[in-house]
């Protein structure tokens, strides 16, 4: 049996849409929320959005979580069981924070009651997936991948391989729709 991790990838159109998250982060939640509506709006047959994972060090539980999604995204489900994993956490993300990033009910919790916790409530077995070493090359290859492309803050924008500092996770799909293909007069 070979291990294999899905991409993060959904659509198969030429624009590509790479979206940096970080799980915890407010305002990576509400761009992920955003991407079905995006991918419906624009035709999966026209628009790509790859999520990319940007653990931040000021969500004390970013590395662990960025994990059990690449993790989940090594099962047979695949990208599902990650978006599972994603969304999971994105509902029930103050569990997954720290209080002003530093203090509050989390201070006591270790990375594995986080896994446990994540499994919980995604219904996503993670345990034996989250310690191969392919989840390890996974993990360094997206923290590599977004420093070579100078990300630094979550959620960035890449649209067909450059960053569109246009993009925000407060604009509309519409809106989004909009930038990704412009009207032609």
């Amino acid at each position: 049996m070979t291990f294999q991790l899905s991409a993060l990838e959904w659509g198969a159109g030429p624009k590509v849409l790479e979206v940096f998250l970080e799980p915890t982060c407010p305002f990576s939640v509400k761009t992920l929320r955003k991407i079905p509506d995006l991918l419906q709006l624009a035709g999966q047959d026209r628009l790509t959005v790859r999520v990319r994972l940007q653990s931040q060090p000021w969500h004390m539980f970013s590395g662990v979580i960025v994990r059990a999604i690449l993790a989940a995204s090594s099962l047979d489900e695949g990208r599902d069981a990650a978006l599972a994993v994603m969304t999971a956490v994105a509902d029930h993300r103050e569990e997954f924070e720290f209080t002003d990033h530093c203090r509050g009910p989390n201070m006591d919790a270790t990375p594995a009651d986080i896994v446990r916790r994540i499994e919980v409530y995604s219904g996503v077995p993670l345990t034996e997936a989250f310690v191969r070493p392919e989840v390890t090359a996974a993990v360094k290859w997206h923290a590599r991948y977004g420093r070579q492309n100078g990300i630094h803050v979550s959620p960035t924008f890449m649209v067909d391989g450059l960053i569109d500092p246009a993009f925000s996770s407060g604009d509309s799909v519409d809106e989004w729709g909009a930038k990704l293909f412009p009207v032609k007069d």
